[in-house]
């Protein structure tokens, strides 16, 4: 097994650029804009607030504030994922990924990945922000989502892999912490094959793990995503050194990936965070079967002792009746992609028992969850007139027919 490569100092005894820098001050985030659309949805929504389903793992066993409640559960002979839990929002790539074909001026308001963008998360209600990590050619973990890298030299577009890059070179890349010091222009490639502008409203450095872990609110817990090339073979003794190189890192995380393979070790390294299984719940199809259905994602995380799967919304949707396995399993299940910026969407997974959502509109959905989600409060007026506990609003239980009848509105409600 090939050790990782540690990080080096300079002569001086300073750091290299793993060290932590500055982080600017985070930019004030916009106000909830319903549309009267969602308003009146949401109306309808609330009067099932009430509603929860049956008992759910919890994520609270990497929450920051409950690691020390999740060990002594843990030490008392009790399992610190069993049992209820609060419905947990995370935050893409930070307050949300940069969707720049997107016409909704949202998608671009703060460059994805960042310090910046994670501490402006944290302004809001979110439990975790979810972010991408890579390790460069001289062994140092960074965050960043895309394979490639693409900038503009005289005229000419080119393009560099993330992970050959020496980290000195990835940290060229794009507006610099050291003021007055320009970068290469930063340039991102579409779905569609075209070359354009990285351009955000706020701006602000690639960082890497590091600095993350060192400058990033501390209430906030990570969902490091281990970013592999699906195009490439990974070798055990590569990926060794890459998970290796991430886990000396110190926070109350939990990891996931796309490459079974990946997630597996990382669960075989380590003892001490949970390990998600990332899919597409079926709604694309791979050569590896393992990621081709939520069934085959629960199948791997028991034979390796994983913790959770996160799967597409869509995926869930499709198959509602993977849920009750997924439970039946002891296993947490989160969700992302773009049905998780419904508000409508997000409460109805939260009636079929999903765990939690990953969201690019943070401010929105928090919002709208604290809404529709939150517990009922006693009625403290009614308890001081009577001298008698005030009433709890009864909670209503939903059929399998009720839920699939309102599965059926999922469509119209996020058209």
């Amino acid at each position: 097994m090939a050790r990782p490569r540690h990080l080096q100092f300079s002569a001086s005894g300073s750091p290299n650029p793993c060290a932590p820098t500055p982080t600017p001050t985070p930019v004030k985030p916009r106000r909830l804009h319903l549309s009267h659309h969602h308003r009146r949805s949401i109306a309808t929504m609330a009067q099932l607030k009430a509603a929860r389903v049956a008992d759910v793992p919890t994520l609270d066993v990497v929450a920051p504030g409950l690691v020390e409640a999740s060990a002594a559960t843990t030490k008392r002979g009790g399992s610190a994922a069993a049992g209820g839990g609060r419905f947990s929002v995370i935050g893409h790539r930070g307050k949300g990924m940069n969707a720049l074909a997107s016409p909704d001026q949202r998608m671009q308001e703060v460059r994805e990945n960042t310090v910046r963008s994670f501490n402006d998360a944290a302004r809001f209600p979110v439990d975790y922000v979810e972010f991408d990590v890579q390790v460069t050619k001289d062994g140092c973990p960074i965050i960043f989502h895309d394979n490639f890298i693409y900038t503009e030299e005289n005229g000419n577009i080119s393009q560099k892999r993330v992970t050959d890059l020496q980290l000195a070179e990835f940290l060229r890349y794009g507006p610099q912490n050291e003021q007055g010091k320009g970068g290469k222009p930063l340039l991102r490639k579409m779905k569609d094959g075209r070359v354009v502008n990285w351009n955000v409203q706020t701006d602000d450095a690639l960082c890497t793990l590091q600095e993350a872990f060192e400058n990033v609110n501390p209430r906030l817990g990570f969902n490091v995503e281990l970013k592999f090339d699906d195009n490439l073979e990974y070798q055990e003794e590569e990926l060794t050194r890459i998970l290796q190189a991430i886990l000396k890192a110190h926070r109350p995380i939990l990891f996931s990936s796309f490459q079974p393979d990946a997630a597996q070790l990382m669960r075989k390294l380590q003892s001490t965070y949970p390990v998600y299984f990332l899919t597409n719940g079926g709604t694309e199809i791979y050569t590896d079967v393992r990621r081709n259905s939520l069934e085959e994602a629960i199948k791997l995380c028991l034979a390796s002792g994983m913790q959770g799967i996160v799967s597409e919304a869509r995926g869930i949707f499709r198959h509602p009746a993977a849920i009750p396995k997924i439970k039946e399993a002891n296993l947490s299940l989160l969700t992302y992609g773009t049905l998780n910026n419904v508000p409508e969407a997000v409460y109805m997974q939260h009636l079929m028992g999903v765990n939690g959502v990953i969201v690019d509109l943070v401010p929105e959905i928090t919002e709208a969850v604290s809404e529709l989600i939150a517990e009922p409060e006693p009625d403290t007026e009614a308890e001081g007139l009577n001298n008698q506990p005030a009433k709890v609003a009864a909670t209503p239980n939903f059929s399998q027919r009720e839920i699939s009848f309102l599965l059926r509105l999922i469509p119209e409600l996020v058209q």
